[in-house]
């Protein structure tokens, strides 16, 4: 139903974005490569969440907290998996569900995640949605934002001290993949009125990173 002018200029848009290509001989349009790249990454995604889901329940169950599975998609944290210990004496539960996201420059997740990329890229993040104050406890500044990411990525781990969410403090560690790229990221998110900062970064900290390690090598991680 498109006139060939508009259809042509379409066509010229997927082209370019390698989700279409031309034959150079008949001149013909095919599907292109980039949809077999979003097909592969999917089906990884898929796999992380069924490879994962073992030890996040094992994780849920020796902290008696909410564990997470995240991904970065278009600098957002999209969330794949959660599994909960069940409602803890506070009567609190995690407000997450499966599929929603949230900014990632204030989750500890979302650092994690971002910590893994090259500089360039936070800052044309920032540049392009900005930081937006979530509580006030969000990191809003690039440059403490980045001088933040450079010892998550030295110490193997994030934090968020209720930056996301008043009420809510999370840890969170990486997940690779056998190219050793940070592909996944995993959380324990605590009630703050019953778990302080320091819990997380002594215990908390150890069995989220030997989980998140666990979950790597299971997908063929070989690096200690």
């Amino acid at each position: 139903g498109l006139n060939k002018g508009t259809a042509h200029r379409l066509l010229s848009s997927l082209v370019f974005l390698d989700y279409v290509r031309q034959d150079a001989e008949t001149k013909k349009y095919a599907l292109g490569f980039k949809l077999v790249e979003l097909g592969n990454r999917l089906l990884s995604q898929i796999d992380i969440r069924t490879e994962a889901r073992p030890f996040l329940m094992e994780l849920a169950e020796r902290t008696k907290e909410t564990v997470h599975l995240v991904i970065l998609d278009r600098f957002e944290v999209l969330y794949l998996d959660k599994v909960e210990a069940g409602v803890q004496p506070t009567g609190l539960r995690m407000v997450s569900m499966l599929g929603s996201r949230i900014p990632a420059h204030c989750s500890a997740v979302g650092k994690v995640l971002l910590a893994a990329l090259p500089e360039e890229n936070v800052k044309e993040m920032s540049q392009k949605r900005g930081l937006p104050l979530r509580t006030k406890n969000t990191i809003t500044d690039l440059a403490k934002l980045l001088e933040h990411l450079k010892r998550v990525k030295k110490n193997g781990y994030a934090l968020d001290d209720e930056e996301n969410e008043i009420g809510v403090r999370c840890i969170g560690a990486p997940v690779h993949n056998q190219q050793g790229d940070v592909t996944a990221a995993i959380s324990i998110s605590v009630p703050a009125i019953r778990i302080e900062t320091l819990v997380l970064q002594t215990a908390y900290k150890d069995w989220v990173m030997q989980t998140a390690l666990k979950i790597s090598r299971k997908l063929g991680y070989k690096r200690s």
